[in-house]
C-alpha cells in the first residue's frame, strides 16, 4: 500500500510540471460538410481569444456556400479537452439572407486539434430543428511554423501552416510576393508579411501578419574593380578595307523592336509552375538593359504570362511575379526602377494551346 502512495504522489507531482497546452486562440478558416444536405457546404470563419482560466471565447461566421448572401454569425466560447476542445454556440450575432423556410443549426462542436498542420477537425451535435442533427467542419490556422529569428541576408526558407496561402509585403494585399507554405528569400531587415487562405474564402476571411525577426547585419559590399582601361586602338588600314567577319559568326539581335502595342520576347520563359527564368532568356533580357541605357528617355512596362495550368487566382499571382523578376534583372543592370512598370494577366492570354512552354513567357511595351 505504502509503494501505491508513493506512485500516486509521483503522478501528481510530475502532472504539475506538465508543460501549458498550446493556445488555440487566433483565426481559423475553413468549411462545414456532412449535414445530410448532398453536395452543400457552408464556408465558416472562427475567431478565438483566450479567456482567463483557460476558457476561450470568440465568434464563429457561416455563410452558404454559392450563396454568400445567406449568412450567420454566433456568439461561442469554448473550453480546452485532451484532443482539442469544444465549442459552444451561446446566441446569434446577426443573420442576413432570412426567409421564413431558413433557419440556422446550434448547439456544440467538438475538436480535434492537429498541431502539425494548425487543423480543427469538428464533429457537431445540433439541438433538434427541423433536420439540424450533425456537421463536420474543417479548419486551418495561419501560423509561422519555421524559425522566428532568422540571420541577415542569408537564404533562408520561411514556412508556415495553413491552406492555399498567399503572401503579400502590404497589409492592402497589392504586392504579392509568394504562394504556398514555403517561401525563401534572403531578409536584410525585420519584415512582416501579411498572409491570407484561399481554402473556402469567405467576405469575413482575415490577413495575417507574419513576422520574422533578422539578427545580424547584411555582409558589407565589396568595392567595386576599377575598371581597365581600353587598349589603344591599332591604326586603321586606309588601304584595304577590313575584312567582314564570316557569316556564322555574325551576332543576330534577340530582342524584337520595341512598340506600344505589347512585344513578346520569345527566348524570355520560365520554368513550369515558378518565376524561375531559363537561362536562354539572359541574352535578350542583357540587349532589352544595353537598349534602355542608350535611350534613357524610355520608358517600359513588363507584362507576365502563365500557361492555363492549376488554379486561375494562383496564376495570376506567378504572372505578377514574373513580370517583378524581369524588372528586378533590369534594376540590378542599372536601370532606374521608375522607368520600368510590371502587370500580370495570369493564364488569360495564352498564345499557344495549353499546355505549351511559349505561354510562360512576359511581353514588353513602350509607355509615354
Amino acid at each position: 500500500m505504502k509503494h501505491h502512495r508513493l506512485w500516486l504522489l509521483l503522478a501528481v507531482l510530475l502532472s504539475s510540471f506538465t508543460a501549458p497546452a498550446q493556445s488555440l486562440s487566433g483565426i481559423w478558416q475553413g468549411v462545414e460538410t456532412d449535414t445530410g444536405e448532398a453536395d452543400s457546404n457552408w464556408p465558416a470563419v472562427l475567431r478565438l481569444q483566450q479567456a482567463k482560466a483557460g476558457s476561450l471565447f470568440g465568434v464563429l461566421y457561416q455563410e452558404v456556400g454559392g450563396l454568400p448572401g445567406i449568412t450567420a454569425t454566433f456568439q461561442v466560447k469554448a473550453t480546452r479537452t485532451a484532443a482539442g476542445l469544444r465549442l459552444e454556440h451561446v446566441r446569434k450575432l446577426s443573420e442576413t439572407g432570412r426567409t421564413p423556410f431558413s433557419y440556422w443549426c446550434e448547439g456544440y462542436i467538438s475538436f480535434t486539434y492537429d498541431d502539425a498542420q494548425e487543423k480543427l477537425t469538428g464533429r457537431a451535435t445540433y439541438r433538434p430543428v427541423g433536420d439540424c442533427d450533425v456537421g463536420t467542419f474543417t479548419l486551418y490556422r495561419v501560423k509561422l511554423k519555421s524559425a522566428e529569428t532568422v540571420p541577415a541576408a542569408t537564404e533562408t526558407t520561411i514556412r508556415v501552416s495553413g491552406r492555399n496561402v498567399r503572401w503579400y509585403a502590404d497589409a492592402s494585399l497589392k504586392q504579392p510576393v509568394a504562394t504556398g507554405n514555403t517561401y525563401r528569400t534572403r531578409l536584410t531587415k525585420t519584415t512582416t508579411f501579411y498572409l491570407t487562405q484561399g481554402y473556402y474564402p469567405t467576405s469575413q476571411g482575415a490577413v495575417v501578419p507574419i513576422t520574422v525577426q533578422v539578427k545580424g547585419s547584411p555582409p558589407p559590399k565589396s568595392a567595386p574593380a576599377k575598371p581597365t582601361p581600353p587598349a589603344a586602338p591599332a591604326p586603321l588600314d586606309t588601304v584595304r578595307p577590313a575584312p567582314l567577319p564570316p557569316l556564322d559568326t555574325v551576332r543576330r539581335p534577340v530582342l524584337p523592336p520595341l512598340a506600344a502595342t505589347p512585344v513578346v520576347l520569345p527566348t524570355v520563359l520560365f520554368r513550369l509552375g515558378t518565376a524561375e527564368l531559363l537561362p536562354e532568356g539572359q541574352p535578350a533580357l542583357a540587349q532589352l538593359a544595353t537598349e534602355l541605357r542608350a535611350r534613357p528617355a524610355l520608358k517600359i512596362r513588363v507584362l507576365g504570362h502563365t500557361d492555363r495550368i492549376g488554379e486561375p487566382q494562383k496564376n495570376l499571382v506567378l504572372s505578377e511575379q514574373r513580370a517583378q523578376v524581369v524588372k528586378q534583372y533590369l534594376v540590378q543592370a542599372g536601370i532606374a526602377a521608375e522607368r520600368i512598370g510590371t502587370a500580370g494577366y495570369g493564364d488569360t492570354r495564352p498564345l499557344y494551346p495549353s499546355p505549351d512552354a511559349r505561354n510562360r513567357r512576359v511581353e514588353v511595351q513602350l509607355v509615354e
